[in-house]
């Protein structure tokens, strides 16, 4: 599939969606496995996967036994298709 970088998101569209309203409550900078599920709307045990097998490392992290996702950099991974590296 080709890609088109003139979807991509900017940071600025990023930012500007949380910025007010009720997103920026219901999604705060780091969430959890369900909040991120819910933003992306992708089931949670998909992004178990995903993450087990490396695809979420630039924008999840793990804290004891918990993990958080960074809001910001996981719409950039998911919307902009940006990996480790790129």
């Amino acid at each position: 599939m080709a890609r088109h970088d003139s979807l991509n998101l900017t940071q600025e569209e990023i930012d500007r969606a949380f910025s007010s309203g009720d997103w920026g409550k219901q999604f705060p900078p780091v969430l959890t496995f369900t909040m991120a599920s819910q933003l992306i709307n992708t089931p949670v045990q998909t992004l178990r996967e995903w993450r087990s097998k490396g695809y979420l490392s630039s924008c999840s992290r793990l804290v004891g036994r918990r993990v958080g996702f960074f809001r910001d950099r996981l719409i950039d991974w998911y919307f902009n298709g940006r990996r480790p590296n790129d």
